[in-house]
């Protein structure tokens, strides 16, 4: 199906196609290095959970994907786009952590989100195993950036994002020397990469791959 489609036949083939929000096989997770498979050690990692918020906001155009720029304050991914999101509090399942930071990055609060599933887990390079929650984003709804996070709110056009062709593979040469790939796309002034890029493309993979039905 489209990403064009009338939004609710969109909206009901995006939620089959994700894992139910009890579900979760992250044996199967994607990372920030599949295009660079011999970037992990063999040996078994302890993972930090985390879980992102892929808003879906219904405008004129089709939906759109809530995304933030992150602060110049920031120690870590200074200036970097990304999904609303952060790791989980104890005891915390990956949708409340979802809405939770994406209520405190950005002032979204979570009676606007209609949750619809989990796409596939994502493994960075710092040691995150983060999972993207989607969730249907309903009108009415004001954002407020928090200062000490979040630099810019953007929306981006998810039949763009959707879109193999705009997924750029890059390579860069991480401080251990190793040169490691990854996807990036540019939308108006916005440049996409690293994780945030990476977990949007395994979005698509979910969606439109060939395997799909």
């Amino acid at each position: 199906m489209s990403p064009h489609s009338a939004p609710g036949e969109l909206r009901a083939w995006i939620e089959r196609h994700l894992d139910p929000l009890e579900h979760r096989e992250a044996s199967h997770a994607t990372s920030d290095f599949d295009l660079t498979p011999n970037a992990f050690p063999n040996e078994p990692v302890e993972l930090t959970p985390a879980a992102v918020l892929v808003g879906l906001i219904q405008r004129d155009h089709g939906f759109s994907v809530l995304l933030t720029r992150r602060s110049d304050t920031m120690r870590r991914h200074t200036g970097q786009v990304a999904l609303p999101g952060g790791r989980c509090d104890p005891g915390e399942t990956v949708w409340q952590t979802a809405l939770r930071e994406a209520h405190e990055e950005v002032g979204l609060h979570p009676d606007f989100v209609s949750l619809a599933g989990l796409s596939s887990p994502y493994r960075t390079g710092t040691g995150y195993l983060v999972t993207p929650v989607v969730g249907f984003v309903r009108e009415g709804f004001t954002l407020t950036a928090n200062p000490d996070e979040v630099a810019d709110i953007f929306e981006t056009p998810f039949g763009f994002l959707m879109d193999p062709v705009n997924y750029e593979e890059h390579e860069r040469e991480a401080p251990d020397g190793q040169k490691r790939r990854f996807y990036a796309m540019t939308h108006e002034d916005q440049y996409i990469w690293g994780a945030t890029a990476g977990m949007l493309r395994a979005l698509y993979d979910r969606l439109y791959g060939a395997a799909v039905a």
